[in-house]
């Protein structure tokens, strides 16, 4: 979780994308963060976090529906929609 922390505490918005590989509407939007990451460039970090390789973290944030997308600016959660 340490890791986590560093990440959302950048100085640029941090908007991270929940998914599994074997989740259809996490594996549609693929591309569209890809896209967004594209056209956000460096204004914002766009991070995706497989939950299988990370049930501790998507338990602590309860990340029941997939895709999940969080924004946090300063280390604080603004916008959150699965």
């Amino acid at each position: 979780m340490s890791k986590f922390g560093e990440l959302i505490n950048a100085p640029i918005p941090v908007l991270i994308d929940f998914y599994t590989e074997w989740n259809d509407q996490s594996i549609s939007m693929h591309p569209v963060i890809r896209d967004v990451a594209a056209a956000l460039g460096d204004k914002a970090k766009v991070i995706k976090i497989d939950i299988e390789k990370n049930q501790e973290l998507a338990e602590a944030l309860r990340i029941k529906g997939l895709p999940t997308l969080i924004i946090y600016k300063n280390g604080e959660m603004v916008w959150r929609q699965s």
